[in-house]
């Protein structure tokens, strides 16, 4: 392996690894054992440096961001493709004291490093905005329901003008044009001598105003996203319908001031109102599915207790922390920032930040990890150096992972930077030609013109976003919500799924596997643990029988734990350890804890019972020493359970072929289980969320990976993945960074994730197939004249029919 010379701070990860010895053979210095044992598996991915294994844009040397500038992230309306994300990002390098700029169409965002003295955020979003998008603060909720209703409002003047138009066409210019099928002889003759006189041209000029409004309005993102594609040089099929609904339009306007009566406005209208509904049928199933980051970070603090000299405290913002301050943090509250205990003796709750699933005891001297909660007790701590929040990187670091990366460019407009010079290199010398050969002007701009509009690719721009919206449909008929719309292009083969430990192949909640004491000794040690806000006791105080009344509320333990009379469960008196409680209840003596606390005690502990606690700690659960009257006289067992079906889910993905990973944050006992299925190949434990997030990274070197997850601290893993599953037990932010939420928090939907992705394959290509077939016969006919624009717009029409009714059907019948 080769020695990498790197900057301060952890390897794999770069977390700080002040206080921490562990090495590698090679000198390489990390903050824990678990992100050793990840880089000494993959650390050599194909000799790639650590730095080199992560993230980044191809260019990222030349654009490295200055240390004085700060980020900004804009949301935007109107991206949906990768060219707006290559247009938005060169327009804002262009603007004075940008350095960096990355956009996302998946997520709609844009995150812009800039320098606030030389350009401010308003100023971003107004350069933004310039470029015909709409761009604004991701928490303004205001000018997001703005830009919904304008969405809408177009749609629906599309709908209701493109109606007025066709009726115009359906009553009178269609029935003109096929002779007397609809009408009676009086009629058709009434109609045809109207459209022959001098009131035609007011008629087709109102219909002309009309249809105005719908490319003006209605078709606005269509003819902009064809703008992009014309700056960038990326042909898109937005500038294909643009193409053929704007040629259509121009015809039919020049046919009136030239006097002629063939116009073709109801091309146009067609055209812009189906791809439009189709566009927005597709956004709205993603606005539903995709929640921002910024409202899904309730568990951020945003003020602190400070101590003030003297013993006084006042409330002030985290921001106004500085290193070495004092902050008091109190039972059920979270922890501000990274620091240190200096007074008091707690449990804190670290899972959401490090994914270890038991509480972990802090004493003076001990470190704390910011966005941690306290579960029980109060203590003080002092700010860190760099008073900032482990919490808080790692929602920054999901920003990072989401916002930077390209979002997969929809297959269809793949297959537009051919189809769409083709088509129009063809329009052109169909024209030429029949000009060559004697037709007249009108003539060879007609077959022009309907080559054009019968190579309208909205078949075409329909099949993936339809495909996709069935997917999501049949998702969500299934308890799975699909949060990224090119899931189904991105998924194809995974080469290796992720799979964190705690809460995903675990049920993540406490609960007593095992009791080996009499009786009446578990019910007395389930009362005393109901005093306790400990996770540990409150899993044990589930155990006593309901009929009894249930356990004491914890917050009733300050005001019994003093008292010499029996309360109402039967406890006279009542004190809380750190890694333990006793009381004396219905006049015995109990103890509940570590077998520490019992030689702390005096307590006896027998040599045969210490035996099996450590025996059973060895498996990764919490084994809980319980006596009476100076002896231990069994214990309680802890532990989260395996979610029924793990082992089988495993066995699923490996039979394809797929690596398995267990990846957690837990200690090597916890997941010494996972060593010996056989269709696991790898576990790495120990592991904190950056150091998760890297692990997949390097994964991904070796091929498409997955990840399967559920806590905050998995979010920034399931971002980096290549597809991120999230089961629903888990947090909201796990749930955004990944692409897929399982909501029946069933392990056994991955199962169905992967199926319903192959089975949306399968329809988009087919759904392509079609539209490829439909235009293989369609332009032949239009090149040889046997089609004017009128029968080209309906087989267009016939088109999209067929690909919306192929999508409609459930996905897993194919």
């Amino acid at each position: 392996m080769t020695d990498h010379t790197h900057e301060p701070g952890c390897t794999l990860c770069e977390l700080p690894v002040e206080g921490s010895d562990v090495t590698d053979d090679n000198g390489n210095r990390f903050c824990c054992v678990g992100c050793r044992d990840v880089y000494d598996a993959l650390g050599d991915v194909e000799d790639v440096a650590p730095e080199d294994v992560r993230r980044q844009r191809a260019d990222d040397e030349s654009r490295a961001v200055p240390d004085d500038h700060e980020s900004t992230y804009l949301e935007v309306d109107g991206m949906h493709c990768a060219t707006c994300e290559a247009f938005i990002e060169s327009a804002a390098l262009r603007t004075e004291g940008v350095s960096n700029a990355d956009s996302s169409y998946v997520t709609d965002t844009v995150r812009i490093d800039h320098d606030p003295d030389a350009v401010s955020q308003p100023d971003l979003r107004e350069a933004i905005s310039g470029l015909g998008y709409s761009a604004y603060d991701r928490e303004d909720a205001f000018m997001r329901r703005k830009a919904d209703n304008w969405m809408m409002g177009r749609i629906i003047v599309g709908v209701l003008m493109g109606m007025m138009v066709m009726m115009q066409y359906l009553l009178i210019i269609y029935p003109t044009y096929f002779g007397g099928l609809f009408y009676d002889q009086r009629t058709y003759e009434f109609f045809s001598q109207a459209l022959a006189s001098d009131l035609a041209t007011p008629f087709y000029l109102m219909i002309g105003a009309l249809t105005t409004i719908v490319l003006g309005v209605t078709g606005k993102p269509i003819l902009q996203g064809a703008y992009v594609a014309t700056k960038t040089r990326s042909p898109n099929m937005d500038l294909l319908v643009t193409i053929a609904a704007v040629s259509a339009y121009l015809y039919s306007t020049l046919s009136i001031a030239v006097g002629g009566d063939h116009i073709y406005y109801d091309v146009t209208v067609a055209i812009i109102v189906i791809v439009s509904v189709g566009n927005y049928y597709e956004s709205t199933i993603k606005d539903r599915a995709t929640e921002r980051l910024s409202d899904l970070t309730a568990v951020q603090i945003d003020e602190a207790r400070r101590v003030r000299p003297g013993g006084n405290h006042e409330d002030v913002a985290v921001g106004d922390l500085e290193p070495d301050d004092r902050v008091l943090v109190r039972a059920g509250e979270r922890i501000p920032v990274d620091g240190e205990v200096v007074d008091g003796e707690v449990a804190v709750d670290e899972a959401v930040v490090t994914g270890e699933s038991l509480p972990v005891g802090k004493t003076p001297g001990d470190p704390v990890v910011g966005g941690s909660l306290v579960t029980d007790g109060a203590v003080t701590i002092r700010v860190g150096e760099d008073a900032t929040s482990s919490l808080d990187r790692v929602t920054e670091l999901v920003w990072d992972l989401q916002s930077s990366s390209h979002g997969i460019q929809k297959l269809a407009d793949k297959l537009a930077t051919i189809f769409v010079p083709l088509v129009l290199v063809l329009s052109v010398v169909v024209t030429s030609v029949y000009l060559l050969t004697g037709a007249g002007v009108a003539g060879a701009l007609l077959v022009g013109l309907t080559v054009l509009i019968v190579s309208c690719p909205c078949a075409l721009g329909l099949a993936t976003p339809l495909a996709v919206a069935a997917g999501i449909r049949d998702a969500l008929e299934r308890s799975i919500v699909v949060f990224d719309d090119t899931v189904f292009e991105r998924i194809r083969d995974a080469d290796t799924v992720v799979f964190d430990k705690t809460g995903t192949l675990t049920t993540g909640e406490m609960t007593v596997v095992e009791t080996d004491l009499p009786a009446d000794v578990l019910e007395r040690a389930a009362r005393l643990e109901g005093r306790s806000a400990h996770p540990i006791g409150q899993a044990i105080a589930a155990e006593r029988p309901v009929a009894d009344g249930g356990a004491v509320e914890p917050a009733a333990a300050a005001d019994a734990s003093a008292g010499e009379e029996p309360t109402a469960d039967g406890i006279e008196e009542f004190e809380s350890y750190r890694n333990g409680v006793a009381g004396t209840v219905d006049g015995e003596d109990v103890l509940v804890g570590h077998p520490d606390l019992f030689r702390e005690q005096g307590w006896t502990m027998p040599d045969e019972l210490a035996d099996r606690i450590a025996g059973r700690r060895e498996t990764g659960r919490v084994p809980v020493a319980v006596g009476r009257d100076g002896v231990a006289e069994g214990m309680i067992v802890v532990g989260d359970e395996l979610r029924d079906g793990w082992s089988e889910t495993l066995a699923s993905i490996a039979e394809t072929g797929t690596d398995v990973v267990v990846l957690t944050g837990d200690d090597a006992r916890a997941a010494e289980r996972f060593r010996a299925e056989p269709s696991v190949d790898r576990v790495f434990a120990g592991v904190p969320p950056e150091g998760k997030a890297e692990t997949v990274e390097r994964l991904k070197r070796t091929g498409r990976t997955v990840m399967v997850g559920d806590g905050t601290n998995d979010a920034p893993a399931l971002a980096a993945a290549d597809l991120g599953i999230a089961l629903g037990g888990g947090t909201a932010m796990a749930a955004d960074a990944a692409d897929v939420a399982l909501v029946d928090d069933e392990i056994d939907s991955v199962d169905t994730v992967f199926e319903l992705a192959r089975a949306a394959d399968r329809r988009v290509k087919g759904n392509i197939g079609w539209a490829f077939c439909y235009n293989g016969i369609a332009i032949p006919l239009a090149v040889t004249g046997l089609l004017n624009p009128l029968f080209a717009a309906l087989a267009m029409g016939a088109s999209s029919l067929l690909v919306v009714t192929n999508s409609s059907r459930s996905l897993l019948e194919d």
